[in-house]
């Protein structure tokens, strides 16, 4: 088998990347990434010359080089990990969350369509369901859910997901979805809050919390998620909607809290910072479908998982001191301003 995996120098595309070659190994990969701020081609060092693995380094809105590399490389399957993901970023400048996540779906689907595939896979989010109330622990996020979104972000990711179903149902591309909870793990670009916490506690620099940091997200280790997209793809019925959930709902302030000590840190790092603008209280997947249907479950424990996330940060400050530095976008020149 063939895959093209977009945004793989990415957090979740790099890990699932790992996976897949571990899993498959006979399989090929091609992984297209912009290298945006948040791609990281080094870590992606370790496989970039290996036979069954070729990088590309392209914009999936640019629909001539998109459809250059599918019928130079005809893959059997896609997977979209491509796209902008910080809701801060989303909520200053919307622009380019419409153009990648949107537009550049739509490529990536047109280049299927006019080069076939067996099956288009487009990792979604939660957070197109909104948000569900503190008080209300018994309520979760079904596939039925209505889409109910809070910022730029999560309204472009529904917005694709939307336009994923209808080439399904117009065109009969063979398509997936999956929506998942928050991430955490190896690579984690160090923006979002657990990395960020980590890095700023080991510097005994102020941890900024958002409000009163009782916001509650469903943690999923990134191992678990990468095996879930695997079964989806393998085993997963074609235009149907897959929640992954971790089963581990913890609150902003009580992981920031459990990281300090952790890290032997004083919990007077903390502080409190004016709210993001929409802020979603909580989120919580109900991974029921995808047990029923595919046996998927979470194997791994928070606990275990943060420990785990913990020590390859203090193991690993050679990946993450140069995107501190700034100057980890220098690693793509260096591998390749000869080649």
């Amino acid at each position: 088998m063939k895959l093209i995996v977009t945004g793989g120098a990415g957090f979740i595309g790099s890990n699932f990347i790992f996976h897949w070659r571990s899993a498959h190994p006979e399989d090929q990969i091609i992984c297209l990434d912009k290298l945006t701020y948040a791609g990281n081609l080094s870590t992606l060092k370790d496989i970039l010359d290996a036979p069954n693995f070729k990088f590309v380094k392209a914009d999936i809105c640019d629909r001539p080089t998109v459809y250059a590399l599918f019928e130079e490389e005809k893959p059997d399957v896609v997977v979209n990990f491509a796209a902008e993901s910080h809701v801060d970023r989303s909520i200053e400048d919307p622009s380019i969350f419409l153009k990648t996540n949107i537009l550049g779906t739509s490529v990536l689907m047109d280049a299927c369509r006019k080069y076939g595939i067996t099956r288009y896979h487009q990792v979604s989010t939660d957070e197109v369901y909104g948000d569900l109330p503190l008080d209300r622990p018994d309520l979760m996020f079904t596939e039925e859910t209505p889409i109910h979104t809070s910022s730029p972000y999560s309204a472009s990711k529904a917005s694709a997901d939307l336009l994923v179903l209808a080439y399904h149902r117009t065109y009969g591309l063979p398509v997936t979805i999956s929506r998942c909870s928050n991430n955490y793990g190896p690579y984690h670009f160090p923006e979002k809050l657990i990395p960020l916490m980590i890095i700023n506690a080991l510097h005994d620099e102020k941890l900024p919390v958002y409000g009163d940091g009782k916001n509650v997200r469903d943690w999923l280790y990134v191992e678990d998620h990468c095996r879930a997209i695997d079964l989806i793809i393998h085993k997963g019925k074609v235009g149907e909607i897959y929640n992954v959930g971790g089963h581990n709902e913890m609150a902003n302030i009580d992981i920031v809290k459990l990281i300090c000590k952790a890290l032997g840190k004083p919990e007077s790092l903390i502080e409190h910072v004016t709210d993001r603008k929409g802020h979603d209280r909580r989120y919580a997947i109900d991974p029921a479908k995808i047990h029923r249907e595919l046996g998927w479950l979470p194997e791994t424990k928070f606990a275990d998982g943060i420990k785990k996330t913990i020590d390859w940060y203090l193991n690993h400050e050679d990946w993450w001191q140069p995107i501190i530095d700034g100057e980890y976008q220098n690693y793509y020149q260096q591998m390749y301003g000869n080649r």
